[in-house]
């Protein structure tokens, strides 16, 4: 094939010497702007993986990278004055420079033609069977063909300039500064003997504040010398952007996402295709370092698709989009979350200065509590010493944070693992019965700190479906006290009821029945903050709540709460979420309404509150009242993450104690980005921003999610729901996969210990054999699961 790649930076060259290497016969040339030792930016990173990566396709470039490298394993967290060390984490840094020389004298050595000083911005001019753009952020070549494209660039929040110091770094270092105007950190790394790159960021506001927008390149130079003075030890910081002037040389991280990578120019078979690579197709945040990753691992991969697809370079494309476009989004969305953590220092801020490190080495989520455990395990060890004792525990041994305890006003909860409120449908007339107390007596025996009634309804015409809970008559509430006097009495978990009114998503039949369908007869009238049809066309029409009707209701709320009070209920919470009666009045898409209840978010706030003010007064004042959200109605023109931190706001002045984060189910038009977790941010913005406890939902499956989330700070409690509808003893299965034996936090009933020493004696043996088969062959391997 004939080859064109227009751009010489590391994907256009690697691209060129793999495919040299793969075939002499090809015509590769590469064509390159700028002069062959021009370069911008100082030192660029890769994970150890990256290197193995290049070790493979072409050793001769990785024996030379190696030579040149700088690797380290540790990461150092300056902030408050204290230094927290990580080890284990495996980077090698190299000048951006010196990575371009090395490539281009083995594309000289294969036979690839380095064109530079040449500006190629008409890709239809060459004579090419195959147009590689990797152009960069900036590509030309991608807008051209953006119709093809669809590039999306997203220009993200904070400011940041690329400099470089002789002050030689042993670990890969974050540090942090307070001042006037707000936070400033930096990026700092060594790439050779005796130079590193030195990156200073602030939130764009922040950048402003501080009047470096208006100051001149040596001007802004100074200042971050004399901000960072401490860390610089007495050395210079140095630009090499000669050619930007001014606040020209601070940019805003562009997010660059591609729908798709390859333009076939005029039919399959027409012109050469153009293929996007590098930054040209997708852009990760510095922060995680992954830019000069990311284009290696794209050359890497079209390679050896157009090798394993010989003669078919149509087949090839389309794997190599397919397939690497899937990879390339997952190092997105961990960027992401850096990119985030990093616009929003302020938030993570107040948490004490291990916290703090924790919290931004986990920030990307690609590495959990075991990964780091794994990388090191001493720094984890002592970190799980200090967040027990900061729990009230001695602090002489390593407790997984999942399993220190929780105490809100009165209450204290054995461990941060909360059974969800799950819906079951099955009492009659509002009075939960024999399901119910096998359901919940099981999973409070089952080992969860915190166990969750369903959402129980107010009043007849507050149910969800004719099969769901009350607490709005004596008979239900002596029931109930059945169930929480067994939790009290069989195990050591606390119980909580959860009271809510449907709306107009009432009156419908069980979800086994047709999920949101309404009754085929014995329908109930519905309210709401506004007239609304919750399924266009199927559901019954909801009325507009009168001011009577949110005397009734709030009358309603104050009984039920004192029937949860009287029943012994160890916590209360109120649902204001997912589309309920409640939630309407918080969702812009669901509140149309013109007098004080309506409007702004103050207005939409206004009858929540008398609702919970009204609950807090009636509830005792020793035991906890929190109240559960959809932090983000997942609709354009509905609430978003922002506004869930104003009404977490406005709930604590109330006199919530907590708030259970979730989010979504208010319109069916909802469109969710799903993900491990994925609602776990919204939880952390509401703690760290409002100062109250929080409590995470959504995706959380495993006790590596818990240990990670409750060790960042991210929440105070973990709801997990299906996990526990198989199996009620999750928590004490959980404790025994990561040896969590014999701990506080993790008690099994006496009933069960026989059980508990032979699934610690099973997970150990499997441990044992997996690690005996990690060591054979894959040959060996198949044998060994046929038995042979």
């Amino acid at each position: 094939m004939r080859i064109a790649c227009i751009g010489g930076g590391p994907a256009g060259l690697y691209f060129a010497l793999l495919m040299k290497k793969q075939d002499p016969s090809h015509d590769v040339t590469v064509f390159e702007r700028n002069r062959a030792d021009d370069t911008f930016g100082w030192g660029v990173v890769f994970s150890d993986q990256t290197l193995g990566a290049v070790q493979r396709t072409d050793p001769r470039s990785a024996a030379q990278i190696l030579d040149a490298f700088n690797h380290w394993d540790d990461v150092e967290v300056h902030f408050k004055g204290e230094v927290i060390r990580s080890s284990g984490h495996g980077f090698c840094g190299i000048g951006r420079r010196q990575l371009l020389n090395i490539l281009q004298d083995r594309c000289t050595e294969e036979g690839v033609r380095l064109r530079f000083e040449t500006d190629c911005t008409d890709d239809t001019a060459l004579d090419a069977d195959l147009v590689i753009a990797c152009d960069g952020l900036n590509s030309r070549i991608r807008s051209r063909y953006a119709a093809t494209f669809e590039p999306d660039v997203d220009t993200r929040l904070c400011r940041f300039v690329w400099l470089g110091t002789h002050r030689r770094f042993d670990a890969f270092t974050f540090a942090f500064e307070r001042t006037e105007w707000g936070w400033f950190q930096v990026h700092a790394y060594r790439f050779d003997a005796d130079t590193s790159t030195f990156i200073v960021e602030a939130p764009e506001p922040v950048w402003r504040a501080a009047g470096l927008a208006d100051m001149g390149k040596e001007e802004s130079i100074a200042f971050c010398e004399t901000l960072f003075a401490k860390l610089l030890d007495g050395h210079a910081l140095m630009s090499n952007a000669a050619h930007l002037r001014g606040s020209a040389q601070w940019i805003r991280f562009p997010r660059v996402v591609c729908k798709r990578w390859v333009h076939w120019q005029g039919g399959r078979y027409g012109r050469a295709p153009v293929v996007l690579m590098g930054d040209a197709a997708h852009t990760a945040h510095f922060s995680i370092g992954s830019g000069t990753k990311l284009a290696l691992e794209d050359a890497i991969d079209l390679a050896a698709a157009i090798g394993a697809h010989p003669g078919a370079l149509d087949q090839a494309l389309s794997a190599y989009e397919s397939q690497r476009s899937i990879e390339v989004l997952k190092i997105q969305n961990a960027a992401r979350n850096s990119t985030e953590w990093f616009e929003n220092v302020e938030r993570h801020a107040r948490l004490d200065a291990p916290q703090f490190a924790y919290s931004l080495l986990t920030r990307s989520q690609r590495i959990s509590h075991e990964n780091l455990r794994l990388r090191d395990a001493d720094y984890v060890g002592g970190y799980e010493q200090w967040l027990a004792a900061r729990a009230g525990l001695d602090g002489t041994h390593a407790v997984p944070p999942m399993f220190t305890p929780f105490t809100l006003r009165g209450v204290t909860l054995k461990n941060r693992v909360v059974v969800s409120p799950m819906a079951q449908y099955s009492a009659v007339d509002g009075v939960p019965g024999d399901h119910h107390l096998v359901h919940l007596g099981a999973r409070a025996l089952g080992g969860a700190g915190l166990v969750f009634a369903e959402m129980t309804c107010t009043s007849p015409d507050a149910r969800i479906t004719p099969g769901c809970p009350g607490l709005y008559t004596d008979a239900q509430m002596a029931a109930w006290k059945r169930i929480v006097d067994f939790v009290h009495q069989g195990s050591s978990a606390k119980i909580a009821m959860q009271l809510g009114h449907a709306g107009a998503k009432g009156s419908t039949r069980a979800p086994w029945d047709g999920e949101d369908l309404p009754l085929a007869e014995g329908n109930w009238p519905l309210v709401s903050a506004s007239p609304q049809q919750y399924l266009d066309g199927v559901s019954a029409w909801s009325q507009a709540m009168t001011r009577a009707d949110m005397d009734r209701v709030t009358a309603d709320f104050v009984a039920a709460t004192k029937r949860a009070a009287q029943a012994g209920f160890d916590w209360l919470e109120l649902h204001c979420a997912h589309g309920y009666l409640l939630s309407s009045f918080l969702s812009p898409l669901t509140n149309q309404r013109t007098d004080v209840y309506g409007g702004e978010l103050a207005n939409r706030l206004r009858y929540p509150l008398e609702v919970l003010v009204a609950m807090r007064a009636a509830w005792p004042a020793d035991k906890p009242l929190s109240v559960r959200i959809s932090a983000h109605d997942w609709v354009p023109g509905g609430n978003t993450p922002d506004d869930a931190v104003v009404i977490a706001r406005a709930f604590k002045a109330a006199g919530a104690d907590l708030v259970d984060v979730s989010s979504g189910q208010v319109s069916p038009q909802q469109r969710p980005v799903y993900g491990r977790m994925y609602q776990t941010p919204f939880a952390e913005a509401i703690r760290n921003e409002v100062g109250i406890a929080t409590m995470a939902v959504g995706a959380i499956f495993e006790a590596d999610h818990v240990n990670g989330i409750i060790a960042a700070g991210r929440a105070d409690l973990c709801a997990i729901a299906r996990p526990h509808l198989a199996n009620p003893a999750w928590t004490l299965l959980e404790a025994a996969k990561i040896g969590h034996v014999n701990g506080v936090g993790a008690d099994w009933p006496r009933q069960y210990l026989s059980g508990k020493s032979q699934l610690e004696r099973n997970l150990e043996r499997e441990r044992a054999m997996a690690a005996q088969t990690a060591g054979l062959s894959a040959q060996e391997q198949a044998n060994l699961a046929q038995g042979v």
